[in-house]
Order: structure tokens, then C-alpha cells, then sequence
């Protein structure tokens, strides 16, 4: 995780034009060094108890607003939610099919992935995300 999350993208917002509210603030706090990959109610659940009152849609809002500029991305692991994860360099993610926890790939899997030659045709590929699905060392010890 790059230092300086919160600071960087709050100079960010505001180079932008874009407001710097003390919510959006919590926000990135709590993004801020997060290797969790929560959820948009994992984070509304968390920065609730600063801001009560903050809605779901702020907390959405947000994080559009954040991956509109690069600054969080979105991981669609879970068919019910997306979960968010504000380190943006390539790498890829092992999900565990029990406890559904999601971990960061830093390897090099994008050579591993051969692009059919009637894809490669017809379309260029810029980015390969992997995402490797199975069942992590803690569930599986609690299995065993």
C-alpha cells in the first residue's frame, strides 16, 4: 500500500473541485491502509460510528467518485456485493470459497493467461485481472 492514502487523495478531491467533507474523510481513513477488501456495508457500518446519520448512498457516491479517479477499484467477487480495494496497482486476488475473505496476488499471473488468436484478433488487451478461487489456510486448518 502507497503512504499517504488519505492526504494524497484529498488533494486529489480538491484538484478535482470535488469537496472535501469530514464523511469522505472517514471514508478514506478507513480505506486507508485496508487490506480487507470491504464492502460498501463494511465501510458504512464502520464510518456509522463517527456519522451516524451518513447514508448507504454516501458511502456509494464515494467510492464512484473515488473509482471514477483511480483511486479505489472495485472487485466483483461476490454475486451480492462489490467489495473495494483502495491499493490500485495490478495485481490479482484469491477469493476462499468458505469464509469469503480475499487476499492480494502480487505475482506475475498475466503471463500465464494465453489470449485466443481469434480474441487477439479482434480485440487488444490491456489489462488481465485473475481472480484465483479456493479455500484459504485458516478454513481449511478448521476443516482438517
Amino acid at each position: 500500500m502507497r503512504k499517504g492514502y488519505t492526504q494524497r487523495v484529498i488533494a486529489r478531491l480538491r484538484e478535482q473541485g470535488l469537496k472535501v467533507t469530514p464523511q469522505r474523510i472517514a471514508i478514506l481513513k478507513h480505506l486507508d491502509g485496508n487490506t480487507s477488501h470491504p464492502s460498501v456495508e463494511d465501510i458504512h457500518r464502520k464510518v456509522c460510528r463517527a456519522f451516524p446519520t451518513i447514508s448507504l448512498a454516501t458511502v456509494y457516491n464515494t467510492l464512484d467518485t473515488l473509482e471514477q479517479l483511480r483511486e479505489v477499484q472495485s472487485i466483483s467477487v461476490d454475486p451480492h456485493r462489490k467489495h473495494y480495494d483502495p491499493d490500485t496497482r495490478p495485481h490479482h486476488h484469491a477469493i476462499c470459497s468458505h469464509c469469503h475473505s480475499i487476499q492480494d496476488v502480487f505475482a506475475d499471473l498475466a503471463s500465464a493467461v494465453r489470449v485466443p488468436t481469434a480474441v487477439a484478433e479482434i480485440f487488444r488487451v490491456d489489462e488481465t485481472t485473475v481472480h484465483l478461487r479456493g479455500v484459504c489456510l485458516n478454513c481449511s486448518t478448521a476443516t482438517a
